[in-house]
């Protein structure tokens, strides 16, 4: 049965609402999307969360939301793709709470689609500025908080650059998020040692905001190549998927319901890429 559900009605059941109490959770990109909403489900299961975005009132209003539900909450402005704001604001929010549980590197721009040979050095750089440098700077400063006792990582990647290859202009995300997963299963070798599980989510559509910061050139007319389903690409629920069912996979892998999963990318798409 397809049970479409609200924002509000994607609480927890009664015996795993507090499954994760007493931990910190570190989110970026929170302030829309997959961020915010898992955010709220980290939070409604009993942690405490780091909001980590740029300024913006969606994130403040996150940040709001969770205090109402009596969990913690602090925001820092940052851009994930800088090496000084994101060393700061890491070691505040572990200093601020104590210590560092999950971590959710979800941050992500599409950037700007363009043939490669259009696509300038400088489009290339900011994508994988954000995609790819930016869960670097995320695990890299969160790594020295959670040597002690252990935790999960968990990165947003995509299908684009892993099971599908249909994205055209995207040469520069799909390369971003391809990256991704690969240190994703690098990360979760070397820290397995420290009790530290590193995942990869790949989501197909999801009903989000990305579109704000993505810039189509015109040129990617002349790369296009049809491909063209009559009855939809997404087999599983015939749209996008929401945020929330993302979020669900995010509060799995930060629990110990998945504490033998490490190094391992899971689709989320709805069948989108079986095509």
């Amino acid at each position: 049965m397809n049970q479409k559900l609200d924002d509000k009605d994607q609480g927890s059941t009664p015996t795993e609402e507090l499954i994760l109490a007493g931990m910190t959770a570190l989110v970026t990109g929170a302030g829309s999307g997959i961020g915010r909403a898992s955010a709220l489900k980290l939070a409604r299961a009993g942690a405490n969360v780091c909001l980590l975005d740029l300024i913006d009132e969606r994130t403040a209003d996150v940040e709001e939301e969770i205090r109402g539900m009596g969990r913690q909450a602090e925001f820092y402005d940052v851009d994930v793709s800088d090496p000084v704001r994101m060393e700061r604001a890491i070691r505040a929010a572990a200093d601020r709470f104590g210590r560092l549980d999950i971590v959710f590197a979800n941050a992500g721009i599409n950037g700007t689609l363009a043939p490669i040979e259009d696509l300038t050095p400088e489009a290339w750089d900011d994508t994988l500025a954000i995609n790819l440098k930016g869960t670097f700077l995320t695990v890299k400063n969160a790594v020295p908080y959670m040597k002690a006792k252990g935790g999960s990582i968990v990165v947003t990647s995509s299908i684009n650059g892993n099971r599908k290859f249909s994205g055209f202009g995207m040469s520069a995300y799909s390369s971003s998020k391809a990256g991704q997963v690969a240190f994703a299963k690098m990360a979760a070798l070397e820290l397995a040692r420290y009790r530290i599980r590193v995942n990869v989510i790949c989501p197909g559509g999801i009903e989000t905001n990305i579109g704000e910061n993505t810039k189509s050139s015109k040129e990617v007319d002349k790369i296009r190549i049809p491909v063209v389903y009559p009855e939809g690409s997404q087999p599983l629920e015939h749209g996008q998927g929401r945020p929330e069912q993302v979020a669900d996979l995010v509060w799995f892998l930060a629990s110990d319901r998945s504490s033998h999963i490490t190094g391992t990318e899971i689709y989320i798409d709805g069948a989108e890429t079986l095509l």
